[in-house]
């Protein structure tokens, strides 16, 4: 799915700078910090309050308008248009980011037109105050997106997605949590209306904690976004695993008790709720099997659902 990225939701990843703040518990085990850390001898530089923003070099700044250039033969090929996740190791929204930079990103959305950009940010609340003065508000081809990793974030930041005027999107990983969308409405202020917030998210992505001290994912939560989204015809997309996954051999399960005693195993229940260390009947287990191996299958098949 993706061309120049190995995320797979987007075709081509495009950094403007680097560093960021965490904000939330999903920032726990961030990949960017821990990859500037390794660039700078053990010190993620970039990282924290008061720490400076990296501004990465021209040549990447080039690299849209080179992909935009490029856009009759990739669509040729591939039958749609380019997508392109700005800001894998900052965050666009972040307020230690200088307000020129903000403004010459947008400068660049708008001269590659036939890309389309996603924003996913941590500070959805930044969004409407930091765009507003960015003139000509917000170019036709962005889709602004929220992190969103357990259900006190849905109930504070989704509304505020729903209030831009913009194709959305959710990335749901690390999934920490179940998140329900009953009794959740799209127009806070009209509950009486009854349109569910989902049918207004136009793409959901789930995925499960990748990296040291990854937190397993219930099967249940990921499997309850799925079907939530087929019910109101949201397109969703289930990432990956992560690090735990649940069996899927026979070996698997044979090797349990030896997992388990290894660390290397959990079982839990539908409801979520922290593992006893007993088995029961009826039990489902995460094997702790590495991002790789636990793939992205969920129920036996993939779930690539895109916007239109």
């Amino acid at each position: 799915m993706s061309a120049n990225s190995k995320i797979e939701w987007t075709d081509h990843t495009f950094n403007p700078w680097e560093g960021c703040q965490k904000v939330g518990p999903g920032c726990d085990h961030c990949y960017a910090e821990t990859r500037n850390a390794r660039f700078n001898g053990g010190q993620p530089i970039n990282w924290g309050p008061g720490a400076p923003r990296r501004r990465t070099s021209v040549s990447n700044w080039s690299l849209p308008k080179r992909w935009n250039d490029q856009h009759e033969a990739f669509f040729a090929q591939h039958g749609r248009r380019q997508r392109v996740f700005c800001a894998s190791l900052a965050d666009v929204f972040d307020n230690a980011v200088p307000l020129e930079w903000r403004d010459e990103l947008f400068t660049l959305i708008r001269a590659t037109p036939h890309l389309d950009w996603l924003l996913l940010t941590k500070r959805i609340g930044n969004v409407a105050a930091m765009v507003s003065i960015i003139p000509g508000w917000l170019p036709a081809n962005v889709r602004i997106g929220a992190t969103i990793v357990n259900q006190a974030e849905a109930d504070r930041d989704i509304p505020k997605l729903l209030a831009l005027p913009c194709p959305n999107f959710l990335s749901m990983e690390p999934l920490l949590g179940p998140i329900s969308f009953e009794g959740f409405f799209a127009n806070p202020a009209n509950p009486a209306d009854g349109t569910n917030a989902l049918e207004d998210i136009h793409w959901v992505i789930v995925g499960g904690e990748s990296g040291p001290g990854a937190r397993p994912m219930n099967p249940d939560w990921a499997r309850s976004l799925r079907d939530q989204c087929e019910a109101v015809g949201t397109p969703f997309l289930f990432k990956q695993w992560g690090e735990w996954a649940p069996p899927a051999t026979r070996d698997d399960l044979r090797s349990l008790g030896d997992m388990m005693r290894a660390g290397k195993a959990i079982h839990i229940y539908g409801d979520g709720r922290e593992p006893d260390g007993h088995f029961r009947k009826g039990d489902e287990h995460l094997l702790h099997v590495g991002k790789k191996a636990a793939g992205r299958l969920l129920d036996g098949r993939t779930w690539d659902g895109v916007p239109a």
